[in-house]
Formats: structure tokens, sequence, C-alpha cells
């Protein structure tokens, strides 16, 4: 069971990523990537894989230290885990970053290689959308406040 989750994490994620890096400007991509319900496959099959060994979970995760994180991530069950976290949260990044450069009007040819990256090094496609968004300003008029991701 481990391995079909681990194998469905990506491929639940996997279209919306497609449709913000080769479907940019379609009108259902905006609303699709507008929910930050996208996630919730994901998010779906963590908790599957989370909450039968939340008595191992807790104590790594509410007093870490690297010796129990490698162990409980050098598991099948833990990698798995592990991966559906990052998948989850690279795709919530993706998804603000992508809304955020529309309402830059950030090109979607300068986004296709951030969300690539985002996808791949999660952090470090958010360090390079940050950079990025930094050339684009709100237009005038737009909120000041920073954007709800709900």
């Amino acid at each position: 069971m481990t391995e079909m989750l681990f194998v469905l994490t990506f491929a639940v994620a996997a279209p919306f990523w497609a449709m913000m890096i080769l479907l940019p400007r379609w009108s259902w991509t905006a609303r699709v990537i507008s929910s930050p319900l996208i996630v919730l496959p994901v998010v779906v099959i963590y908790a599957l894989l989370v909450i039968p060994a939340f008595g191992d979970v807790l104590p790594a995760v509410a007093s870490p230290t690297l010796a129990g994180v490698r162990d409980l991530l050098g598991t099948s069950d833990g990698a798995a885990a592990g991966w559906a976290h990052m998948i989850a949260f690279d795709l919530f990044v993706g998804r603000w970053a992508w809304l955020d450069s529309r309402e830059r009007g950030v090109p979607a040819l300068v986004m296709a290689p951030v969300l690539l990256l985002t996808i791949l090094f999660g952090p470090l496609g958010l360090a390079a959308y940050l950079a990025v968004r930094t050339r684009w300003r709100l237009p005038e008029g737009a909120a000041t406040e920073p954007q709800h991701l709900g």
C-alpha cells in the first residue's frame, strides 16, 4: 500500500503543475488553480501515511533530533510520508507563486522554469520566484496587503 501511495502522490499533483506550466492562459487553469483545495488529494495521502504511525511521528517532530528524523524517514512509510509532505507544500507554494505572478504580470515563459525549479527543489524555486517577483510590481490600485492564500 505504501508503494501505491508514494506513486499516487505525484500523480495527483502533476495535472495542476501541467496546467500552470503548459496551459497558463487557459481559462480553466485560473479557475482550478485559484482553489487552495488542489492540494487536498496529497494531504489525504499524507494523512493515510502519518495517522497510523502517529505514535512514532509525534515524538520525532515534537522534539526533533537528527537521529530521530533519520530513523523516521529511513523507513518506506516515513519516506513516502516525507514525499507527500514535500509534494503538498511544493504545490501550495507553486500555486501561490503562479497566482501572484499573474497579478503582477510576470510572463509565463519566465514562470515556467521557476515552477519547474519549485517542483524539483521546492525551496530553491521559492527563492527564485521571490527574486523574480521584484522585477514586476503590482499594478496601480492592486491590493497592497499580502495575498490571501485561501
